[in-house]
């Protein structure tokens, strides 16, 4: 992140050093930049400046090793459920990994915690979905969603029925085939990408505030343009449609009202399989376990599910595939090779599984989920009223997950003059506690789901000056 004062220091030992490395040991943020590679490293940058040393973390707030601290509207990275720092849940950590940190996953082998959470996950998800297949995270999570597709079809006698949809400004991991399904131009650089079977349908976004066409005109589009490729390919070689319900990472864009259960019917009709990645809106974000059927009226294929699992306190993800389709492919197995060849070394490591089994009781216990049903509107009333700002070409979110979107007052969109504007934003913000997650010419929040009101006051207070600030220098010239 951009910052306007040094508060990266690692302090170390009273003199500087590092206790066993001599006087001349490199500080955490000298070590940081000269060897981690971080994770959509700007490369032009590489290792002339450092990295944010967090160092603690409580409740909606981290701190720096310098001791600043900053409320988290980033949520750790869409995450953050119950909070940082509870005992409970450290507590089932340690217990399980004194108990037994790691046993193999594959064959006949499971966990006490494994076998539990399979059972928790069943009930929360909706219809028949009701056999989890567990992951490292949401990028494996997803790439092992649409090999089960792929399976599924496959072992019926139709392995043509291998293409899959997807939409422009989707994301849906970092893995090579998650990366191919995700849509978004600003992360297609060097890398290869799969686009013999892997398709994308235009970016669902609607923003009533800026579309010249009504939420029902724009359904009409969409679909159609569905419909239209649907019929270019062949329903006959298409194996799955894969939707965040709301896109997350590509901009907060929410689909027109309506638009998923479109999609949804689409694919029933068509005998395509539907998989809802929830990877970010499931666990409470949008006030329910999982949105798909609770929010939007739809009973996936598969589900996807990462992130908010264990809070972000453990990496874990999951498919959790309907009884309908696992019946159909352990019926069509292969008599000389009926074993499903998809799996990690960490599948439902017993330490994640046991951390989201702790995280579940607690969002129960506390309601976390009707909190959030709470408070989103009120964070969104009080985020939306910051489109009255002149560099604020728009506001839009759900619940707890929403965004900023900056402009110069001409055009619109990822310009270089918008992201710069953008940037200077984050820097203000992050100087004065809060940290938002900068993305092209975008504000992106997603606080933890235990966020207060009080919380969202000082969320909005520190962003609307930041917005002000940086609208003035816009307008001084010091942009």
């Amino acid at each position: 992140m951009d910052t306007l004062a040094d508060s990266h220091a690692d302090t170390g030992t009273a003199d500087g050093t590092h206790p066993g490395k001599g006087h001349n040991a490199p500080t955490l943020t000298e070590a940081d930049a000269r060897h981690v590679l971080h994770a959509w490293a700007d490369l032009s940058t590489l290792g002339e400046e450092g990295a944010l040393v967090v160092n603690e973390a409580k409740g909606v707030r981290v701190r720096d090793r310098e001791g600043k601290s900053y409320l988290d509207a980033i949520g750790g990275m869409w995450c953050m459920t119950v909070g940082y720092g509870n005992e409970e849940l450290a507590e089932a950590i340690g217990n399980q990994a004194r108990k037994m940190a790691y046993y193999t996953p594959f064959g006949d082998v499971t966990s006490a915690p494994a076998a539990r959470l399979s059972q928790k996950l069943a009930e929360l998800a909706p219809g028949d979905l009701n056999r989890v297949h567990f992951t490292t995270g949401g990028s494996t999570a997803v790439e092992s969603a649409v090999r089960i597709a792929h399976y599924h079809f496959s072992a019926q006698g139709q392995p043509e029925k291998r293409h899959v949809l997807s939409r422009v400004n989707a994301y849906h991991g970092g893995t090579y085939l998650a990366q191919s399904l995700s849509g978004k131009a600003a992360d297609r650089t060097h890398f290869h990408y799969e686009s013999d079977f892997v398709h994308h349908l235009s970016s669902p976004g609607h923003d009533p505030d800026r579309s010249s066409l009504s939420a029902r005109e724009r359904l009409a589009e969409l679909t159609a343009e569905m419909e239209a490729k649907i019929a270019e390919l062949g329903p006959e070689n298409i194996a799955c449609f894969i939707a965040e319900p709301i896109l997350a990472s590509g901009g907060v864009l929410t689909p027109p009202e309506g638009y998923q259960k479109a999609t949804w019917e689409i694919c029933r009709k068509h005998g395509i399989l539907y998989i809802s990645d929830e990877v970010v809106t499931g666990f409470g974000r949008l006030g329910h376990f999982f949105a798909s059927e609770a929010r939007f009226g739809i009973q996936p294929d598969m589900i996807v599910t990462a992130k908010g699992i264990t809070s972000g306190y453990q990496p874990l993800g999951a498919v959790i595939i309907s009884d309908r389709i696992m019946e159909a492919m352990s019926q069509a197995a292969p008599e000389d090779k009926p074993v499903f060849s998809n799996g990690f070394t960490y599948s439902g490591h017993p330490v994640a599984c046991a951390a989201a089994l702790k995280n579940i009781e607690i969002m129960e216990r506390e309601g976390i989920c009707a909190h959030v049903r709470e408070i989103g509107p009120y964070f969104n009333e009080r985020l939306r009223a910051l489109r009255d700002l002149p560099i604020v070409y728009t506001v839009r979110g759900d619940h707890l997950m929403a965004c900023v979107e900056c402009w110069t007052g001409e055009a619109p969109g990822p310009n270089a003059a918008n992201m710069a504007l953008a940037a200077r934003v984050d820097a203000y913000c992050q100087e004065a506690g809060l940290l938002v997650r900068p993305y092209e010419n975008l504000a992106i929040l997603s606080p933890p789901l235990v966020v207060t009101r009080a919380d969202v006051d000082e969320i909005i207070d520190i962003l609307s000056d930041a917005l002000i600030r940086a609208g003035e220098d816009l307008k001084a010239g010091r942009l």
